[in-house]
């Protein structure tokens, strides 16, 4: 079992810079992978960028080059650090986790997370 919290969502300006932090706690073999995704309204949920435990990522193509995630094992945290937002990046961002075992390409697929936060919004206007 695995309880997972985020925050550090808001409303930022175009351009602007977020950091998301998600605790974990629970059974750390069921969070050998963690990972980002996001919703807006009539979209599917979306992978973001995800990491193992040995650091090893995946991003979404979308966001390469200004996303970055990170995870602290021994704080039991993940984040994702936003910069440069646009727009499209305005969603209900989840942190998920993950046992068994994954390659990389499976780190942004919403079904291969069984554990998951509630969300926190992330707004970006102009």
């Amino acid at each position: 079992q695995v309880q997972l919290v985020e925050s550090g969502g808001g409303s930022v300006q175009a351009g602007g810079s977020l950091k998301l932090s998600c605790t974990a706690s629970g059974s750390t073999n069921d969070r050998r992978y963690m990972a980002w995704f996001r919703q807006s309204p009539g979209k599917e949920r979306e992978g973001v960028a995800g990491i193992d435990r040995d650091g090893r990522t995946k991003y979404a193509n979308s966001v390469k080059g200004r996303f970055t995630i990170s995870r602290d094992n021994a704080d039991n945290t993940m984040f994702l650090q936003m910069i440069n937002l646009e727009k499209d990046d305005t969603a209900l961002y989840y942190c998920a986790a993950a046992g068994g075992f994954m390659v990389p390409s499976s780190y942004l697929i919403p079904s291969k997370f069984k554990y998951w936060g509630q969300g926190t919004q992330v707004t970006v206007s102009s």
